[in-house]
């Protein structure tokens, strides 16, 4: 069937306000002319979308759905303008990202500053994905340019190196790991953890590192940040496992200390990720060129 966007935006209005004329009126349509849209829609859908309660109108569990629905639909041409708008500000090109946690929280925030600021007529969408969901997207062509930790890449992909790094142990001064130079995984893992929240990407590998011992972690917190991984744990709230790379040098008023984790998985070394045999639009190639350039003037 086909759906017209005054009459969802009706049906959204009606059901906030509980009530048909003051939905009406909110997108300024006379209470009969509402009346006999929402009658049609209920018509088309073959189900009431209300029921009259003493209170008002109250959704049917169709109208329940039709509401998560609309909402949804109205967020996508939201999302679709501001897409759009660069353009017509004077936007030429823009590239679609994805990047692993690790990328996104320490690398890519300053790379691609200076790439915007050096490309002005650029525009860049960055989505944060596990390495796997972004090899998948670039072979697929859904997404032009990918960052990705070596270990996620598969085939139809080609890889350019990006940057290296490590993953660490952090824990608070004076804990009992503090002393140590080295730590295997399976041996913190009777410590509570503060971890980086679920859906992450060093979240699931973390969790599927310990499930691979037949261990579960004890999550105490999670956060939204590798900062406020290292200030929860250098609080003494627990200990942490993050890239060396987002450990600050300075600043936090209890740093937490750095110890090295003696598994091979460790190294975590990022790279750019591109569809094998794919012809990159010039604004992508640019990109690509200037993460890796940039990844090769901070290599040691």
């Amino acid at each position: 069937m086909r759906y017209d966007l005054v009459d969802l935006r009706l049906f959204i209005a009606i059901a906030e306000e509980h009530n048909l004329t003051r939905g009406a009126a909110r997108v300024h349509l006379a209470p009969s002319s509402a009346s006999h849209r929402l009658r049609q829609l209920e018509d088309a859908l073959g189900a009431p979308l209300f029921g009259r309660q003493a209170r008002g109108l109250e959704l049917t569990r169709a109208g329940e759905a039709l509401l998560r629905s609309a909402r949804q639909v109205f967020a996508r041409i939201e999302q679709m303008h501001a897409d759009l708008l660069p353009y017509a500000a004077g936007i030429q090109g823009h590239v679609s990202l994805w990047a692993n946690t690790h990328a996104t929280h320490t690398f890519l925030p300053d790379d691609l500053a200076g790439f915007l600021k050096a490309h002005p007529q650029v525009s860049v969408s960055l989505e944060e994905r596990t390495s796997t969901e972004i090899a998948l997207a670039v072979a697929s062509g859904e997404v032009e340019v990918g960052v990705l930790a070596e270990a996620g890449a598969g085939a139809g992909v080609d890889m350019t190196p990006y940057r290296q790094d490590r993953l660490v142990l952090i824990v608070p001064m004076g804990h009992a790991l503090a002393l140590r130079e080295r730590v295997r995984f399976a041996d913190v893992l009777d410590y509570a953890f503060v971890m980086l929240h679920a859906g992450s990407a060093i979240h699931t590998f973390t969790m599927n590192a310990a499930a691979e011992l037949g261990r579960h972690l004890d999550v105490r917190i999670q956060v939204r940040s590798f900062e406020a991984v290292c200030r929860m744990v250098g609080a003494g709230v627990g200990i942490g496992m993050v890239p060396r790379s987002a450990v600050p040098g300075a600043g936090l008023r209890e740093p937490p200390v750095v110890v090295e984790m003696d598994e091979p998985w460790a190294q975590r070394d990022l790279q750019i990720c591109v569809r094998k045999g794919g012809v990159l639009s010039g604004f992508a190639a640019a990109l690509v060129d200037s993460l890796h350039r940039s990844g090769s003037a901070a290599s040691p």
